[in-house]
């Protein structure tokens, strides 16, 4: 999926997380052509938490608990339905949530009755309550869970039969029929910008999918340039070539009006279409191929019309450059 490409993260959760708003949404995004549809993960959210939010400034969760979450993997299955050509993503799965065997299964089972769309974005959560009230692995060893799940997911969707022994789970040997539609099984894309996250990239991703939502993550050019540099030397460790790991954004989009007074200190790529693709070209000389946008709107006429304005104003604009 080389090239340049640019995709959505759907709301799931909130007002726009209804089967009305998300069908408008994806079938919208399908017939604009864009290149992947992402969704959230969240399995339940602790009516109380201490545990430290990577995404803002004051370490602290702002989203409502009531805000309700709807569940990814059975969401993609209806995204599935509702669309034809689009990749279908997750952005991000808190893998240690879930069974490993299940999950690939489940994804694997989605790929194939997709016709190989799927991407799994995977991270390894953040919020400690969340792992306690699911009874996942325990919350300090979740790195290292993790790895050994995503090692073994992928072997059950490459290797025929599977079989798998490590530290937190053993699969003996099993029959994981049928495999993903996608040659090699399903697309890796590893969330996070710690330290760990980029040797995890380095060592087993497809993609580095780092989330550019607000201080301190926001990782500007030089910031991604340096994280790259350092995956890329994961990679070679591990015997890889850094090439085959695909790089990737996860950012705010919001244009200004055409008409009017604007103005907006928010972080993200957020201006006048020249602003937009000044943000694009500047990650894009990094080696940046899939922009994922999180559409500033909170409304469902918003959202639509800025996926219209993105996709006539500047996709055709940057697409042309890069040829």
């Amino acid at each position: 999926m080389r090239g340049m490409h640019f995709g959505l993260s759907l709301p799931g959760r909130g007002p726009l997380a209804t089967p009305d708003s998300l069908t408008k949404l994806a079938e919208k995004a399908d017939a604009l052509r864009y290149s992947s549809l992402f969704v959230t993960d969240h399995v339940v959210i602790p009516t109380s938490n201490n545990s430290v939010y990577p995404y803002s400034p004051s370490g602290r969760f702002a989203t409502e608990w009531t805000n309700g979450y709807l569940e990814p993997i059975a969401l993609m299955g209806v995204l599935a339905g509702l669309t034809s050509r689009i990749k279908l993503g997750t952005s991000v799965l808190v893998v240690p949530y879930r069974n490993p065997v299940v999950t690939a299964k489940m994804l694997a089972t989605l790929d194939v009755m997709s016709g190989g769309r799927l991407i799994l974005g995977a991270g390894v959560g953040w919020m400690r309550e969340e792992f306690e009230a699911v009874q996942a692995p325990a919350f300090d060893e979740r790195g290292r869970v993790t790895d050994e799940y995503l090692r073994l997911m992928r072997i059950m969707w490459t290797k025929e039969p599977a079989e798998f022994s490590g530290a937190h789970y053993r699969l003996p040997s099993a029959s994981a029929l049928p495999k993903p539609r996608q040659t090699g099984g399903i697309p890796i894309w590893i969330g996070g910008h710690t330290d760990a996250a980029l040797r995890r990239t380095g060592e087993l991703a497809d993609a580095w999918h780092p989330i550019g939502m607000r201080p301190p993550a926001m990782l500007h050019p030089p910031e991604y340039a340096e994280k790259v540099k350092l995956i890329h030397g994961w990679a070679r460790k591990a015997g890889r070539d850094p090439k085959d790991i695909a790089l990737t954004l996860r950012v705010p989009l919001e244009l200004a009006p055409k008409r009017g007074a604007w103005s907006s200190d928010q972080p993200g790529f957020r201006g006048t279409p020249a602003d937009v693709i000044a943000h694009i070209k500047a990650y894009q000389a990094l080696g940046v191929s899939h922009f994922v946008f999180d559409l500033a709107p909170t409304d469902l006429r918003g959202q639509l019309s800025l996926m219209e304005r993105f996709a006539q104003e500047i996709r055709p604009k940057v697409l042309r450059a890069s040829r």
